[in-house]
């Protein structure tokens, strides 16, 4: 299944429960792809992340690897979040 930024205009309480539909389908044995900025979202239910900037990939790897990725601290999350 592809998912293109559907979580876009949702309130908090929508994408927790978009979260737990995504969660269930993904666990009925679905293979989802999602192309996503709410990065709640993509911690909570991506087994793996590739991560483009500008039309070039800059990190892959799990959510917690690619979230201390410089490149992608820079140009997704914000250098507040560097530490």
């Amino acid at each position: 299944m592809l998912l293109d930024e559907i979580l876009a205009g949702l309130t908090p309480s929508e994408v927790d429960e978009a979260i737990g539909l995504i969660r269930n389908i993904r666990d009925s044995g679905v293979t989802i792809v999602m192309i996503e900025h709410v990065m709640r979202a993509v911690m909570a239910l991506c087994e793996h992340v590739l991560v483009i900037n500008y039309g070039q990939r800059i990190a892959d790897g799990t959510p917690a690897e690619v979230i201390k990725h410089p490149e992608v601290i820079s140009a997704y999350l914000g250098e507040e979040h560097a530490a």
